[in-house]
């Protein structure tokens, strides 16, 4: 592998693979063991845009596995206001690292970047593109819940316009074979040509404004705040804020088993009455990005997972 842009740079084998190796790292990540599987190696965090759990995450994970990070810092403090372009903000960190990952506001900008780079790119979300890197660990934290990832029942809701962590999430559930419900006020509504490509892959997809309505039979409710930032138009905006907000009143009748989950940051899109059910899964995802990531970087950096981990780690 180059570098992980969108999903479909992974095979339905290589993801279910990559989820093995990061249920073994589960004891690194959590810092019960040492295991400096990437010793010696850098990864360049460029973040252009917002981020806490993709860049933090990440930084954990390559230190986790003994592992070195430089970071890009604050934009505003960067040669990018002196008018560097990506290009060759890419040709000097490529120089200095052996593998990047990067967040960019510009959908396609982590493709732009692999082309103009000899080291693997990790796209930690390109606009309202992809967020392939957050993909993995949801259906890691899916797996988790369900052992399995095949023929689920998935509910997706919020802004699905915009949401590049649906977009991705979308394409590699249809890929295993789960039905699809999306959930959404209308101006937010998944985009008609995925929607479109999704049927063609053979997706079951049904499209709706009754999020209430939908979860009762579902084995998965993946919630999404709006992103303000995305809208050009408050007025817009203001007419979506506020669509959903899922109570633990609403959970009544739910299968004993269905998780609920968000990328996170939430707003008020999950009430916290939710926190303390057994359904809510959103904090324990979060957790999970450093260990998908961890199993990223070492696939991508061609290091192998031993089989037995306990047995290569040392004690802390």
């Amino acid at each position: 592998m180059t570098g992980l842009i969108t999903m479909d740079d992974l095979t339905n084998e290589e993801i279910l693979s990559i989820l093995d190796d990061a249920e073994r790292l589960l004891p690194v990540a959590r810092g019960e063991l040492y295991l400096p599987l990437l010793q010696g190696r850098i990864m360049g965090n460029l973040f252009f845009e917002p981020s806490t759990r993709t860049r933090m995450s990440f930084e954990t994970a390559m230190k986790r596995l003994g592992g070195d990070v430089i970071n890009l810092g604050d934009v505003k403090t960067s040669s990018v206001v002196k008018g560097e372009t990506l290009f060759d903000t890419i040709q000097m960190v490529d120089g200095y690292t052996d593998i990047i990952a990067m967040r960019h506001p510009r959908q396609g900008a982590a493709q732009y970047a692999q082309d103009a780079a000899r080291v693997p790119i990790l796209n930690g979300g390109d606009g309202a593109g992809n967020h392939p890197t957050q993909t993995m660990l949801d259906l890691f934290t899916i797996r988790q819940a369900h052992g399995r990832l095949d023929g689920l029942k998935v509910v997706l809701a919020g802004d699905l316009r915009y949401g590049r962590t649906v977009h991705s999430l979308s394409h590699a559930l249809t890929r295993f074979g789960c039905e699809l419900i999306f959930a959404s006020p209308t101006l937010l509504q998944m985009p008609a040509e995925i929607v479109s490509d999704l049927r063609e892959h053979g997706a079951t997809v049904t499209e709706t404004e009754d999020l209430y309505g939908s979860i009762d039979d579902a084995d998965v409710v993946y919630m999404t705040r709006i992103q303000k930032e995305r809208f050009a138009d408050e007025d817009e905006y203001a007419r979506c804020a506020g669509a959903y907000k899922l109570h633990a009143k609403h959970l009544g009748d739910v299968k004993g088993n269905m998780i609920i989950m968000h990328p996170l940051p939430r707003v008020d899109e999950i009430h916290p009455s939710v926190d303390e059910t057994r359904h809510a899964r959103y904090f324990e995802q979060a957790f999970n990005g450093v260990v998908a990531r961890m199993a990223l970087l070492c696939r991508l950096l061609g290091v192998t997972v031993p089989a037995d981990v306990n047995a290569q780690g040392g004690a802390l």
